[in-house]
């Protein structure tokens, strides 16, 4: 496959962010497609809690000063950048201050949800899209972790399916257990709308639960990776009937599943088109 160029999007990575097996995931598949001679862009939310020098994140001024419009509401879009040394390997994290400062990841001290998750989530997708735009990248295949990134296969068929940047890449989505048991605002459906949407376009997502998000990922995605042994058999049900390319779950750490399967969907032509 040469120097194809993968972009993957996450809401954790280790040793950034470790909530769930996630970060393991999104961790160590990239350095394994990035042997196998992909190219590769990681972008991921800059959480209050991660540390910045540890890290060694630093802005990249180049890329910021962006603003991502929500309700009408205009809110500041910071880059950052580290790297994984023994990977060789670049992460970007997406920075707003009223979005993301803050010392818990998706729920206060107590555990009750954020009210504003909802818009967290959408500032987090536009933002991922409209920086790897202006970074000139474009990638073969867009791959997605995790429900804070359930939009961006929507956004990909819809806003920017005839972006230069966008209109060839192949967009891939890895389901893993309920994330979460809440409910994200009401109003979620009708403020993730963009450009070139209507409220039709969001209306699989509109219950706003972690199986909402997946069957709307799920809707717009060409091809579905099973993450976990211990998927809500809801969504497995929704895989199943969405006739999508799927990967299924394998319990071993060898990527080379994953590579045939980036390789079947680019060489797809009968990729489903939401």
């Amino acid at each position: 496959m040469g120097k194809s160029k993968l972009l993957f999007i996450t809401h954790e990575m280790s040793p950034f962010l470790e909530l769930t097996k996630i970060s393991e995931i999104t961790r160590q598949l990239p350095q394994a497609m990035q042997d196998k001679g992909f190219e590769i862009r990681i972008l991921m939310p800059r959480f209050g809690n991660i540390n910045e020098r540890r890290n060694r994140l630093h802005e990249v001024i180049r890329l910021s000063g962006m603003n991502i419009i929500i309700n009408d509401n205009d809110n500041p879009l910071i880059i950052k950048v580290a790297s994984i040394p023994a990977a060789r390997m670049q992460v970007y994290f997406l920075d707003n201050e009223e979005y993301f400062q803050r010392k818990q990841v998706f729920g206060d001290k107590d555990g009750k949800f954020y009210a504003d998750n909802d818009e967290r989530m959408i500032f987090f997708c536009k933002g991922a899209l409209e920086t790897v735009k202006k970074l000139g990248w474009a990638p073969d295949i867009v791959h997605c972790h995790g429900w804070m990134s359930a939009l961006v296969p929507a956004y990909l068929k819809t806003t920017y399916k005839d972006d230069p940047t966008f209109k060839h890449s192949k967009i891939v989505y890895s389901i893993y257990d309920n994330d979460f048991t809440d409910q994200l605002d009401a109003g979620f459906a009708r403020k993730a709308v963009m450009a070139d949407m209507t409220e039709k376009n969001t209306e699989v997502y509109k219950p706003g639960t972690n199986s909402a998000l997946y069957a709307g990922a799920i809707q717009y995605s060409d091809g579905i990776v099973l993450g976990s042994a211990n998927i809500d058999q809801e969504v497995l049900n929704n895989v199943k009937s969405s006739n999508k390319l799927v990967l299924d779950y394998e319990s071993t750490s060898d990527f080379e599943n994953y590579y045939n399967f980036y390789d079947e969907i680019t060489n797809d032509e009968l990729v489903h088109v939401a």
